[in-house]
């Protein structure tokens, strides 16, 4: 048996993130994320597992966001009862965010059960439940930034900071293949060099095999200093809150919500601001914040003291319902942040719906926002949204600003990748778009590396490997999506038709809706789908109509 490289996850997208390591010692994961995006995306997660889970010795965790570790308390559901390494902060952030999504898998699962016990079907399972979530918690094991540990059988490994979120690592990796070692390095997520609490990432040099992110891949951010992007964000306060409404920041639990907090802190220590109340509402960010707040000595960067990170008197961390239904009470004047940041669910989705409506309200994006997420909707520039099963006019102000990415640029990821070579076997840029991906790869090849030696698996795709090159490929004989649905599926495109042509509807005369609701009938006729008689009735003449009026 020889190793070989399996991906099962992020590949061709930047969600999923699920690696799977067979050699003749056993098997082993790098990360276990959930895919998020469009709902043909997120259908993945329900599909069955693509390996035997109880052969897994063990996994290895990058770090704490749900695209890289929220199929952990699936692989538990499954039975599999192996050990899960990862940093002690990683740890922490487990002991509150597992059980959050466990909550929000049963909460779905109960919503769609009652749908369809009125339809008389059969009730829906949850993914996983809290107790899934229990025992994912029970096997965690924590490890040291570069310090090597053996967690199983032939295979030793070593954390390195990888500047993300706090805790999160690259994570090297040395398999052995008889008597030879097979060297990999696994990114993770890296951070871009400019960030509020950590140091840029770190990692040795000289692999056989290196698994790069490549979420930026072909983008590159302006520079900035920290102090800089304070400026823009100030900027970008002032203007929203002088317009007179509120200020709506669709922000991630993780990192993005603390940042905020910590810059939005110092911007009203040194009078630069004046906002009258700044809400964080999300259970999930309150208890990731106290997290944040017990390794602050861990920070590089961080101008205020520890007994003011994230404690101004303006602030309102909220976790309570109806707390967070008071906010939508205020009409101006307040910074809300609220996850979730590409606004798929959670309380955001509620603050837009309150506020997109208002032309002094400001929608500030801070984060990636997926293609067939709410987010990318509107920051696309939409004119309406779907939001609750409403249709939303969006008025608001929109802004964007993409100095608080968590994620490296493509120079930076030029960056870390060139100071990591050589790398004797194979580079595979993993978790990007394709496009992303093949801008990254090739501006690789112009340094030198060979179109041979830089790899883009898609799904499922694995690859046997040796210390000297890869000796084998192959892809998944059954794919688990149609990869034209990665990007848009039928339900985004069925939401917009039906929005565009319900606001064509609403603005065209009597005379123009009917016409083209006849082109529609028309051309569904030519597609074999037949008028039901309510179609046939409303087919008719304009004659025809006043004259059934007046009968």
């Amino acid at each position: 048996m020889t190793v070989t490289l399996h991906f099962h996850g992020a590949a061709g997208t930047v969600t999923g993130s699920c690696y799977r390591v067979d050699h003749p010692g056993g098997h082993f994961l790098v990360d276990c994320g959930m895919f998020q995006g469009n709902r043909t995306v997120r259908a993945l997660n329900l599909k069955p597992t693509p390996f035997d889970v109880k052969s897994i010795d063990f996994l290895l965790l990058t770090h704490a966001h749900i695209d890289h570790v929220g199929l952990l308390p699936k692989l538990y559901a499954e039975g599999w009862r192996g050990s899960a390494w990862m940093t002690e902060p990683t740890a922490g952030l487990l002991e509150y965010m597992l059980p959050d999504s466990a909550g929000i898998q049963e909460s779905e699962a109960e919503r769609e059960t009652r749908k369809r016990s009125r339809r008389g079907d059969e009730p829906v399972k949850p993914l996983y439940t809290k107790a899934d979530a229990d025992e994912a918690l029970k096997h965690r094991q924590t490890c040291a930034y570069e310090n090597w540990i053996e967690p199983g059988p032939g295979v030793r490994a070593r954390y390195w900071n990888a500047g993300h979120i706090i805790g999160s690592a690259s994570i090297e990796v040395e398999v052995m293949d008889g008597d030879t070692p097979v060297r990999l390095m696994f990114s993770g997520d890296i951070g871009p060099d400019e960030k509020v609490f950590y140091k840029e990432p770190d990692a040795p040099a000289g692999f056989d095999y290196i698994v790069c992110e490549s979420t930026y891949g072909g983008r590159d951010r302006d520079d900035y200093t920290l102090l800089q992007r304070r400026e823009v964000l100030k900027a970008e306060i002032n203007e929203a809150l002088g317009r007179g409404g509120n200020l709506i920041i669709p922000t991630f639990a993780v990192e993005r919500s603390q940042e905020l907090l910590h810059d939005i802190g110092y911007l009203i220590k040194t009078g630069e601001i004046d906002p009258k109340l700044v809400f964080l509402d999300s259970p999930l960010a309150s208890k990731v914040t106290s997290v944040y707040r017990k390794y602050a000595k861990m920070f590089d960067d961080v101008e205020l003291g520890a007994d003011e990170l994230f404690n101004d008197p303006r602030f309102r961390i909220i976790e309570a319902v109806e707390d967070s239904k008071a906010i939508n009470t205020i009409r101006g004047g307040a910074i809300i942040m609220s996850a979730s940041g590409m606004c798929d669910a959670g309380r955001i989705k509620h603050h837009l719906r309150n506020n997109l409506i208002r032309r002094n309200a400001t929608v500030l994006f801070v984060g990636y926002q997926a293609p067939g997420t709410l987010g990318h909707v509107i920051l696309t520039g939409a004119k309406q949204a779907r939001i609750h099963g409403s249709v939303v006019p969006i008025r608001a102000n929109i802004r964007s600003l993409g100095n608080y990415s968590a994620h490296a640029d493509h120079s930076e990821l030029m960056d870390w990748i060139t100071a990591r070579l050589p790398a004797h076997g194979a580079i595979f840029l993993s978790h990007g778009e394709d496009e992303e991906r093949l801008a990254l790869r090739k501006a690789l090849m112009t340094t030198g590396l060979g179109g041979d030696q830089i790899i883009l698996p898609q799904l499922d795709d694995y690859f046997e490997l040796t210390a000297t090159g890869v000796t084998g490929k192959a892809a998944a004989t059954t794919p688990r999506i149609d990869p034209n649905q990665v990007h848009s599926d039928w339900h985004n495109a069925f939401s917009d038709f039906t929005i565009r042509l319900s606001q064509r509807l609403a603005e065209g005369s009597d005379e123009e809706k009917l016409a083209l609701m006849q082109a529609l009938q028309a051309e569904l006729s030519t597609l074999g789908v037949a008028p039901s008689p309510a179609h046939r009735e409303t087919a008719i003449t304009p004659v025809e109509h006043e004259l059934d009026g007046q009968a």
